[in-house]
């Protein structure tokens, strides 16, 4: 994946998680030339896997489900081509038959599989969109600007606004109630690294009734982990409340409310904020369609579920607003 030598683009996707490739990969087969941008090191967005020394996390979204019939067939895809696989089919010892999905050997991986052959530039800040003599000018951090006939935004909404706004990009009262309305929970994660095995049980894990944990599961017992490390996600309440205060002392009070559930110490950890974990409220519409001549789309988890489903098939309905663009 290497920066693209030209600036003028047919389709420019913002944002590399699950939204933004199912978009391109969609757009580009339908004979598009595509380019997909991030500010990030890495692809996925929370699809987000990291190493700890031997220890491996996936800290973001912690599996994949399917209800919809095009996305299950692309998770039978991805596994066939070894970049996904069964985790389980229910939590705390209540199967319910409905399988989750993971990563191979992590939830990045779903996401690398899903870029392959597709032009992604990272770790480029787009800091406005403006309309210009019919295209879209994306401009950068840098100073450089990029032209695209059609731009599908994939990034959370409050961003995507911001980038509106300084590009002088007017929405309608109707328009701007609407993706206004959108509000996201906030997550604090813990990756701990441990002196033993966690003690939780297969699959690994699990939802705490009470508390300010959320979510807790053993990376070892899911099959990506060399070593044995767990996962914490605080709950939004907890999250919101700690958000500007020391992460170590965060830390330390997630794995102090987590120690009846494990069995072993802690020999390392580290904190991750999701200021964007997921939606409070999601948009009726599959996408939000800013403007049809020339296009620009906004696309994500908050318009078709919070799920990472929902993130693909909006970015897929994304990808038909702006060929439906063609026929008009």
């Amino acid at each position: 994946m290497t920066q693209p030598m030209e600036r003028n683009i047919d389709l420019l996707v913002i944002g590399a998680g699950m939204s933004g490739l199912c978009a391109a990969a969609a757009a580009q087969k339908a004979g598009r030339k595509v380019v997909v941008i991030d500010k990030g090191r890495g692809i996925g967005g929370r699809m987000a896997t990291r190493r700890i020394g031997g220890a491996t996390f996936d800290h973001g979204a912690q599996f994949v489900t399917a209800r919809d019939s095009r996305f299950a067939a692309l998770l039978e895809v991805a596994r066939a081509a070894g970049a996904a696989t069964e985790w389980c089919r229910g939590f705390s010892g209540n199967p319910d038959g409905h399988p989750r999905w993971r990563g191979t050997p992590g939830m990045t991986a779903l996401a690398r599989y899903l870029a392959l052959g597709l032009e992604v530039v990272q770790e480029r800040q787009v800091t406005a969109l403006r309309l210009s003599e019919g295209h879209w000018n994306a401009e950068m951090a840098d100073g450089e600007t990029w032209s695209a006939s059609a731009v599908i935004l994939t990034a959370p909404v409050p961003q995507s606004l911001v980038l509106l706004d300084k590009g002088c990009v007017t929405l309608s009262a109707e328009m701007m109630q609407r993706l206004s309305a959108i509000e996201y929970e906030r997550c604090l994660g813990v990756m701990a690294v441990l002196d033993g095995p966690s003690g939780l049980a297969a699959p690994g894990g699990f939802a705490p009734e009470s508390g300010p944990i959320a979510w807790i599961a053993d990376n070892q017992l899911k099959g990506i982990s060399a070593e044995p490390a767990i996962t914490l996600h605080a709950t939004h309440e907890f999250s919101l409340a700690h958000w500007d205060k020391d992460r170590e002392e965060t830390a330390r009070l997630l794995l102090d409310a987590a120690a009846p559930w494990l069995s072993a110490g802690v020999k390392t950890s580290q904190v991750h904020g999701w200021r964007f974990s997921k939606p409070i409220q999601v948009d009726a519409q599959p996408c939000a369609i800013i403007s049809s001549a020339p296009p620009l789309i906004l696309a994500g988890d908050s318009f078709c579920g919070s799920r990472v489903e929902g993130a693909a098939l909006s970015g897929w309905a994304a990808a038909e607003a702006v060929l439906a663009s063609d026929l008009d």
